[in-house]
């Protein structure tokens, strides 16, 4: 006859440690209902006798859909904001939640209006990106009246309307960044900065912040006027390869929103590492390579991570919350030497 599975055989068929294995079967310290039950099912099949005062937990009595709408589905960004996303419903502890991801076709209102309206269709509640405009504006207050919650991420396009705004305080963001140029341009020169457009109010306090601080703190650098980047990284490359052609003094890019790839590339191309300060906002393969090849002297990243599980917690709850709030996050500083 074989020999009984142990614990640790058990831990092992369950995917998770010895001691995780042993607080569940005993009762001891936070477990949640679901490791348990995974843990039960692991000790079924491999014929593990349960303690007799241990019983499988049932599953989870609340289903719950939740919709949510990003853009830009090839950029590493938001792969990995969807991948957070998945992973802070899968680990909910209360709730099963199934996450229903949908992408904006373009960033035209047309078309983040139409992905909303269609993942709100079958959800509890709606969280999305999106740029700021009357339709959404109307949208986001009929969909409230219908009982679907409606959050808005990294760019507050609800408003009062929504039921709350998660990200960065973008105003701080964009002082961060004009504080760290300042201190990198000791010298009279020139700095430009990109935003996605005129309808991302995130990216216009970015730029209010920047331009703030560095008047502030560096009143000897001149700024170039503000270029629009449609957040495209081919569109992005041709004007900072225009700025470096029309300022021989241009020192310092701030891209305040997406393209950060096509200023990283034109600086690869016409300049040394360190000779033009770049500061960019999220934390991708690109921004890693340039901070750690010089080319690139900031990131200011969101914490996905701990945003994801703020977010679903709420949604989770919805509707019954009905006052609108912003919950900030403090951004993740990246330099050089973090690598």
């Amino acid at each position: 006859m074989g020999q009984r599975p142990t614990i640790r055989d058990l831990a092992r068929a369950a995917g998770v440690g010895t001691a995780t294995a042993d607080r569940a079967l005993h009762g001891r310290g936070n477990v949640s209902d679901r490791m348990r039950q995974r843990i039960a099912e692991a000790a079924e099949r491999i014929g593990y006798r349960l303690p007799s005062d241990t019983t499988a937990p049932s599953a989870p009595s609340r289903r719950i859909n939740l919709g949510f709408v990003l853009h830009k589905p090839s950029q590493s960004f938001y792969q990995r904001f969807a991948a957070e996303i998945e992973a802070a419903c899968a680990a909910h502890p209360a709730a099963s939640i199934t996450p229903h991801i949908e992408y904006s076709a373009s960033q035209s209102p047309d078309d983040f209006c139409g992905a909303i309206t269609r993942v709100a269709q079958n959800t509890q509640a709606v969280a999305a990106t999106a740029i700021n405009h009357p339709s959404l504006s109307r949208l986001v207050t009929e969909l409230q009246a219908q009982g679907t919650p409606i959050y808005a991420l990294l760019n507050d396009f609800g408003g009062r309307a929504g039921a709350g705004y998660f990200g960065l305080d973008n105003m701080k963001v964009g002082r961060i960044a004009g504080w760290m140029m300042s201190v990198r341009l000791q010298r009279p020169g020139r700095v430009g900065i990109f935003v996605g457009g005129t309808r991302w109010h995130g990216h216009s306090l970015r730029e209010t912040g920047f331009r703030n601080a560095l008047h502030e703190y560096a009143p000897q650098i001149a700024i170039a006027d503000t270029v629009v980047n449609l957040e495209t990284r081919q569109v992005t490359y041709e004007a900072t390869l225009d700025l470096l052609s029309r300022h021989s003094d241009l020192a310092g890019l701030y891209v305040a929103g997406g393209g950060m790839e096509g200023a990283i590339a034109a600086l690869r191309e016409v300049r040394p590492p360190n000779k033009v300060a770049l500061i960019v906002n999220e934390l991708t393969p690109e921004s890693q390579n340039a901070l750690a090849d010089r080319y690139a002297l900031m990131c200011v990243a969101t914490p996905l991570k701990e945003l994801c599980a703020a977010l679903v917690n709420r949604m989770a709850q919805a509707p019954d919350l009905e006052v609108s709030s912003s919950t900030l996050f403090e951004p993740n500083l990246l330099l050089p030497e973090s690598f």
